[in-house]
Parts: C-alpha cells; sequence; structure tokens
C-alpha cells in the first residue's frame, strides 16, 4: 500500500515494519539534496527539465564545450561548496549509527552524506569536490582548481550579473560567450581536467559497481531514499534486489520506477519524513 500525506500525517508504518530487524542499504538520490538547494535533472514527475546536461565525449573532443562547462562551473561552485546537510542526510546517518542502515550507494555528487556523518557511502557517480586528469591521473581539490579558475579568468566573476544554479554545479549564464576563458591544465602534466564525476554518456567505473554490489550483498533489504530511479546506474541494484529475493522501501516525493516492486512506499519530503522515521524505529 503507498501513502501520499501531508507531513503531519505521513504514515510510515508499513515501511517501519520492513525496516525492523533488517539491515538495509539505501540508494539515494537527488531528491535527498533539493532541499539544501542543489536542483536535480527532474522535477517531481520524474521529467526531464529542459537544459541539456553536458554528455562525456562532448567535454572530451571540445575544448568549446569544457570553457563553457569551467565558465559557468567557476559561478556555481560558491553555491554548492556552501550547501549544508539537511534533516534527510542527518537522518539516513542516524539510521547508519543505529544499526538499521548497513551501507550507502548515492547518486548524488555534493558531498553532503559524507559531511551528515554517514560513514560506509559509495559515491556511484563521483565527486564535485575532486577533479582530475585525463591524461595522467592526477586529482586535486575543487577548492584549489576554483583558486586557480579565478586568477586566470580576474574578470570573469565580475561580469555575472545573475546565475541560477544548475545540477552539474554550474550555473546557468544565458547568452555569456565563453571562447575568451582559460581552462587550466593539470598541474603535473598539463592535461585535460575534469570534475571527478560521472557525466552523462560515460561509464560508472566497474570496480566501484563491484563495491556496490557486494553492499547490497550484505542487505536484508534496499531502501530507495530521493530517487525516481531514472537512470539507469542506479536502477540495476532494484532490479539486483528482486533477484536476491531483497524485499524494496521506497521512500520518494512523485512517482518511482521501483513503485510496483515495493512493498511499501511512502510519499513525502524527504526532509519530514525521515527524522520521523528515525524516530518510529528507536526502541520504545
Amino acid at each position: 500500500m503507498f501513502h501520499s500525506e501531508t507531513a503531519a500525517e505521513i504514515d510510515l508504518s508499513e515501511l517501519v515494519s520492513l525496516m525492523q530487524g533488517r539491515r538495509s542499504v539505501v540508494l539515494a538520490g537527488a531528491g535527498c539534496s533539493t532541499e539544501s538547494g542543489i536542483p536535480d535533472y527532474r522535477g517531481p514527475e520524474g521529467r526531464l527539465r529542459a537544459r541539456k546536461p553536458v554528455q562525456y565525449g562532448d567535454f572530451v573532443r571540445s575544448m568549446e564545450t569544457r570553457q563553457r562547462y569551467w565558465a559557468r562551473s567557476t559561478v556555481g561552485w560558491g553555491k554548492m561548496r556552501g550547501a549544508e546537510p539537511n534533516p534527510a542526510h542527518h537522518a539516513l546517518a542516524d539510521l547508519e549509527r543505529t544499526g538499521h542502515v548497513t551501507g550507502l550507494i548515492t547518486q548524488n555528487v555534493d558531498g553532503l552524506h559524507h559531511q551528515a556523518g554517514s560513514r560506509n557511502v559509495i559515491e556511484l557517480h563521483g565527486s564535485l569536490r575532486s577533479v582530475i586528469c585525463l591524461d595522467c591521473g592526477e586529482k586535486e581539490t575543487r577548492s584549489d582548481m576554483q583558486t586557480r579558475l579565478e586568477e586566470q579568468n580576474p574578470h570573469w566573476l565580475g561580469g555575472i550579473v545573475r546565475a541560477e544554479s544548475a545540477p552539474d554545479g554550474d550555473a546557468e549564464l544565458g547568452d555569456h560567450r565563453y571562447a575568451g576563458f582559460v581552462v587550466p591544465g593539470c598541474d603535473q602534466c598539463e592535461g585535460t581536467l575534469k570534475p571527478d564525476v560521472v557525466f552523462f554518456g560515460e561509464n560508472v567505473p566497474k570496480l566501484r559497481v563491484e563495491e556496490c554490489w557486494r553492499m547490497v550483498d550484505r542487505a536484508d533489504l534496499l531502501l530507495v531514499v530521493g530517487s525516481s530511479l531514472t537512470v539507469y546506474s542506479g536502477r540495476r541494484f532494484v532490479y539486483g534486489a528482486v533477484e536476491r529475493a531483497l524485499p524494496i522501501g521506497v521512500v520518494n516525493l512523485g512517482p518511482t520506477r521501483a513503485d510496483d516492486l515495493a512493498t511499501a512506499k511512502v510519499e513525502a519530503q524527504l526532509g519530514n519524513a525521515m527524522p520521523r522515521l528515525v524516530e518510529a524505529l528507536q526502541p520504545s
């Protein structure tokens, strides 16, 4: 039975019964972070927003694409860096501390699960807080990259009047021209730098996927939190749960691709539902 209710009337009884006595692995999506001010590609109805995501092939092949991405990222990074975990992030960390959650697979790239205190976390799509060289593999922090971006483009931020945050950690800047924007190369080899995240059209590293499967194999339940499961890279774990005869719980605002497979679904704002779930699972 599925529930879609107001914050004061959220019925967690079926989900609580499902989770009691089971070790859950969480699959977390963008819905966890929207309440922290980080936009996602899809609204509550699961439809892709009009914005076209950065494609891996374009980023690798085209300097113009890299200039556009890094110019916009220079503007958008401030808001991404300043984002704080919300009650849903903290509730997931609490569930891990109490033993109800044994691991968390997140599709988010913002680092907020770690910041909230979750420990056993796999960032399926990588992290925006790191930058990697595509030529030599050297990494640097995104904050260090920001310093270099601003030093080599001293007039860029001052020329931006209005900017709307975007899901890639960059920003919508309208009709700005990017041809003059200087993109720093790798400090070690002058190679091409890319945020250490999985772009659209890029595969999740095999070893990372295998680590996720090991996490699933150690669990008794898959709990989907804040994901419509539109993207296969995350949805595969739902299919894997079915193959392993693991029950599935869902907490999400809007439909998901697991709705017909879930034993229990709560449709609610995560910031309201997840802290209540922590309270309901505490021993009386």
